[in-house]
Parts: C-alpha cells; sequence; structure tokens
C-alpha cells in the first residue's frame, strides 16, 4: 500500500524514482522507503507529502543495482535464489581479472546477474584456481612430454591437466608431471601461429582457441 502511495506521489511531481520496499518500524512511527533511480533526486517535497498522507517519520533510502536484487529477490543463472538475498553476508568484491584466472569467456552479458553487474559468485572460487593455476604451465610455454617437444596450447583447470600442440601437429593430454617446461613465461596461444604438419607443403596458418566457456549456466 505505501509503495503504491510513493510511486502515484513520485509519478506527480515528476520524480523519476523506482520504488523497491517498503518497511515500518515496530512502533509504527518511522516508514522506510527504498528506491532506485538512475541519478540523484531532490524529493524533499515528495517526503513533506508522504509524512501529511502516513502521519510518521519518512525516510527514503536511494539504492544501486546490488541493493535492489538483494531486497526483490529473484533466481540467478544457476536456478537457485540469488545469494545476495538468502545468505550473503556483504557484497563480494569482483573484476575481469577473475574471470580470466578461471579462463572464462570475458563477456560481461554472460558473467552479469540479474542485477547487471558481475556475478558475486565469481570470487567464490577464485582462489581455488589461483592455486591450480600455480601447480600448471602457462598457456604458449615450450614443453618437452614423451611424444616429443611442443607448447601449451590450452588448459584444464579443475583437471589440472594441460593439452600440449606436439611439434607434428598432434594434441596430447598430460598431466604437469608427464611434462618439462623449456622455455620461461608463456605466450597467449592466441598471438601464437600455428606450425604445419610435416607433411604439408601449406603456408602457415593463424588460428586462434577460446577457454572452456561459461560453465555458470
Amino acid at each position: 500500500d505505501a509503495l503504491r502511495t510513493f510511486a502515484a506521489m513520485a509519478r506527480d511531481l515528476n520524480l523519476p524514482m523506482k520504488p523497491i520496499s517498503a518497511d515500518y518500524s515496530f512502533d509504527g512511527a518511522r516508514l522506510t522507503i527504498n528506491f532506485a533511480s538512475n541519478g540523484r533526486v531532490d524529493f524533499r517535497e515528495l517526503v513533506r507529502q508522504l509524512a501529511r498522507h502516513f502521519g510518521c517519520r519518512i525516510e527514503l533510502h536511494q539504492v544501486g543495482p546490488r541493493d535492489e536484487a538483494r531486497l526483490l529477490g529473484g533466481l540467478g543463472r544457476c536456478g537457485r535464489p540469488l545469494c545476495c538475498s538468502t545468505w550473503l553476508p556483504q557484497f563480494a568484491d569482483v573484476s575481469m581479472t577473475m574471470a580470466k584466472v578461471q579462463d572464462l569467456s570475458p563477456n560481461p552479458e554472460k558473467l552479469s546477474g540479474v542485477c547487471g553487474r558481475l556475478l558475486c559468485c565469481l570470487s567464490f572460487e577464485q582462489e581455488q584456481y589461483r592455486e591450480a593455476r600455480t601447480r600448471l604451465p602457462r598457456l604458449g610455454q615450450e614443453v618437452m612430454t614423451e611424444q616429443g617437444q611442443g607448447y601449451v596450447h590450452s588448459m584444464q583447470i579443475l583437471k589440472e591437466t594441460v593439452t600440449v600442440r606436439l611439434e607434428n601437429g598432434e594434441s596430447v593430454t598430460l598431466e604437469p608431471s608427464e611434462i618439462t617446461v623449456l622455455a620461461g613465461p608463456g605466450r597467449d596461444v592466441r598471438n601464437r601461429r600455428r606450425r604445419p604438419r610435416r607433411d604439408s607443403s601449406s603456408a602457415e596458418q593463424t588460428y586462434s582457441t577460446g577457454g572452456e566457456g561459461d560453465r555458470r549456466a
């Protein structure tokens, strides 16, 4: 009821305010309304009208996209209720660097939650991925295997295995204990040129690969 009244008064005053939630104090002496807006809003006149209508103290709080999702709730990409509205005590600090460490597609649309910000769950397994990467060679590093010399073509971080592209063009998937790193810091495999097969007379061709893809449904 309070939200409907708030929305009607905001429209009458031409204020771009989206009502989110309303809560009364236990004694009914204070009404707190949370709203969303794209910018700063001068709502002093709105507060006066609301106070006269409800006969109590009015507090208006402007919230951001994350707080809006936390207050409204909903389902995430995993199909479960939002972490922020169920159990998450505070918002996690997330960045696209975490997606790179976890070998996810660097597409903000695929990595964003219902709030439009990066998924909080990107931070949940960040330390495990970071630790696993320390046990794996880097992309593009020259390595020696029992099948011959090659370079690290891709990584399966959760399985802790790497795919090595051999000089003859074949690819093998091995564990770190089965390879010996020859070169120094690796170069991104996307910037390398594919070596031709020994039985091929064609010119070198460029190629690119992706990671394991978006594992978060």
